[in-house]
């Protein structure tokens, strides 16, 4: 059974920091690629950001050059770094898994984060 445990989140306010951390058990994929998706009160889930098995990553373009994304030592973890919050982040952040060979999906439950001053 594969399990995605998110910690992090919170408030923070406009222009602030906050990281958020993922780690992944019972994947069945060797090689898979991570990453965070972000669903806002009456809106689609959105992608944010991305990184693979090898390394590439993949941002929004929204988030470019204020969120980082990367895998810890242990490929099972993926950490989301955002800086210079905006009160538009604001939305429930979802830790994703997704096979590289088969693209079969994994979520965690979701965090809340909240932007506002």
């Amino acid at each position: 059974q594969v399990q995605l445990v998110e910690s992090g989140g919170g408030l923070a306010q406009p222009g602030g920091s906050l990281r958020l951390s993922c780690a992944a058990s019972g994947s069945p994929f060797s090689d898979y690629t991570m990453g965070w998706y972000r669903q806002a009160p009456g809106k689609q889930r959105d992608l944010v950001a991305a990184i693979s098995s090898g390394g590439s990553t993949y941002y929004a373009d929204s988030m470019k050059g204020r969120f980082t994304v990367s895998r810890g030592n242990a490929k099972n973890t993926v950490n989301l770094q955002m800086n210079n919050l905006k009160p538009e982040d604001t939305a429930v952040y979802y830790c994703n898994l997704r096979g590289e060979i088969i693209a079969r999906d994994y979520w965690g439950q979701g965090t809340q984060v909240t932007v506002s001053s």
